[in-house]
């Protein structure tokens, strides 16, 4: 037993690191792109659509597992907002404006390159997982504020993208059901003010949270995100954890390893063949969806960082120059689970599989020259100052 446990622990740990997330989230992509693009290409589509209670497979993936990825964001961000780097005012600021700066201006590109009225939402998401694990491979040798920075605009970049596809992609309204929901939320906020601590209840207010938030039409996603925001992120006095704080360590597990690769699994899984390789050079979504990827996102970081700094409103982070914030903005082009989710939730049929297409060739574009900047980047800091490394 002991042996079992202390294995289970281990896998645990092993599944949280950054780039053991990243890794199986890359592997997961790779088995869906070869098992769409094969023979079995009909068993593919056929367990996507294959219908498992009220839900498809495909659609239990996007909004029920990636529920459990926006609740760890969700602790993710209210952990920031109240002890971690967001808590302070300035130091908030820089974070939040590239964030801010990396979803407008990827946006503007895509909506003047494309013309359409939603495929501009696409390029505005960083995926959490994937860019931090290219930084943890690529960027040991950077200064740990490095990824804090990351780290703290992709959670600042995921919320503006949960609110886009709150505002954005949610359908018609049953007040009912939203009315629901806010009760649900309310009972959530009062048990965690009270210091409850029983799993046994929790577990049904969050199930039923999710099912009222997809019932009411807005997408159920946003049910994990808003749970993630009302828990209690300050431990009590003679409490070894906060409550927020314990949740993210159990969950995140499983969320990097197994929701957020189930959803790639099914949304990756677009053909590469001629047709679609000409559309990605010809037809203006996926145009755009790269350009607004990669070019998109490394101006407006950059751009917004500076003009954040130069008016005196924020600081770069300690040890950091500007080559090597533009190491880390070329990382933010790494869009993946959010701006395939978008994709599915813009468009349809084949400009879907065009656009998803688009946000893999652009985010293993962004990985590629952001994995090359940082590793330059690495050796300097390494040689001028050995001891100076990124904490891993």
């Amino acid at each position: 037993m002991r042996t079992e446990t202390r294995f289970l622990r281990a896998e645990t740990r092993f599944l949280r690191a950054e780039t053991t997330g990243g890794l199986i989230l890359l592997i997961a992509t790779a088995i869906a792109l070869l098992w769409a693009n094969s023979p079995l290409a009909e068993s593919y589509h056929a367990l996507r659509e294959l219908h498992l209670g009220p839900l498809t497979v495909d659609e239990w993936a996007k909004d029920g597992l990636l529920a459990l990825f926006f609740y760890v964001a969700g602790l993710e961000l209210k952990r920031e907002l109240v002890v971690g780097e967001l808590a302070d005012r300035k130091a908030a600021v820089l974070p939040i404006a590239a964030a801010v700066g990396g979803m407008v201006v990827p946006a503007l590109l895509a909506l003047a390159i494309s013309g359409d009225g939603q495929a501009w939402a696409i390029p505005v998401a960083t995926d959490i997982a994937f860019a931090l694990a290219v930084l943890a491979i690529t960027g040991s040798g950077l200064p740990a504020t490095a990824r804090i920075f990351l780290l703290s605009l992709a959670v600042v970049d995921d919320l503006g993208a949960i609110a886009v596809i709150a505002i954005v992609f949610s359908t018609t309204f049953d007040l009912l059901a939203l009315a629901a929901a806010i009760a649900l939320l309310a009972l959530y906020w009062f048990l965690q003010h009270k210091r409850i601590r029983a799993w046994w209840l929790y577990v049904p207010i969050a199930v039923a949270t999710w099912f009222a938030v997809h019932e009411a039409g807005v997408h159920a996603t946003i049910a994990g995100v808003a749970l993630g925001l009302l828990t209690r992120v300050k431990a009590d006095p003679g409490e070894a954890e906060s409550p927020a704080v314990r949740l993210e360590h159990r969950l995140q597990p499983w969320s990097a390893g197994v929701a957020v690769p189930v959803f790639a699994l099914f949304a990756a899984g677009v053909p590469i063949g001629a047709d679609a390789f000409r559309a990605l050079v010809t037809d203006a979504i996926p145009i755009a969806v790269v350009v607004g990827l990669i070019l998109g996102k490394l101006v407006g970081i950059l751009g917004a960082s500076a003009l954040a700094v130069t008016t005196g409103l924020a600081a770069k982070p300690r040890g950091l120059g500007w080559r090597d914030m533009a190491a880390v903005a070329m990382l933010g082009g790494v869009g993946f689970t959010v701006s395939l989710l978008i994709s599915e939730l813009a468009l349809a049929g084949e400009a879907a599989d065009q656009a998803k297409a688009a946000v893999l060739l652009a985010s293993a574009a962004a990985s590629l020259l952001g994995a090359a900047l940082v590793l330059r980047r690495s050796r300097v800091h390494r040689t001028a100052n050995p001891r100076g490394c990124m904490a891993r």
